[in-house]
């Protein structure tokens, strides 16, 4: 067997409204119980299970490969929302996406605070 991420739990303060966010955004299917966790399953396998804590979270980086289609409408959501978002993840470059690799993508943030990212390139893409 070859060696793949399966899962990773998302730390949050309130996992219905951490993982709607993300389910909304992206536009994923609603978040499923696993004993104290929700679990937002994506397409290739992975999923992230957002569980509560108290006190500070760690903050976090979850970097998303989506497709052009998808990206307009992620993109669309963000706006709709007046959701900031930036060109690049130290927030230098407010309300522009970047185009690394031939493909577009931004970065913004979750409830919690965690820096999310969409792309529709990897970095490894070699363009």
């Amino acid at each position: 067997m070859s060696v793949q991420l399966n899962h990773t739990i998302v730390w949050c303060r309130d996992k219905q409204k951490s993982s709607a966010f993300l389910v909304g955004i992206l536009g994923l299917p609603d978040p499923t119980p696993f004993g104290p966790m929700l679990v937002v399953k994506l397409d290739n396998q992975v999923s992230l299970d957002f569980y509560e804590q108290e006190g500070k979270i760690a903050l976090q980086h979850y970097a998303f490969l989506i497709g052009e289609d998808q990206f307009d409408q992620v993109f669309a959501r963000i706006g709709a929302r007046g959701l900031p978002y930036w060109a690049d993840p130290g927030k230098q470059r407010p309300g522009e996406i970047y185009h690394n690799n031939g493909g577009r993508g931004f970065y913004f943030d979750d409830p919690d605070g965690h820096l999310l990212e969409v792309m529709t390139r990897p970095y490894d893409s070699g363009e």
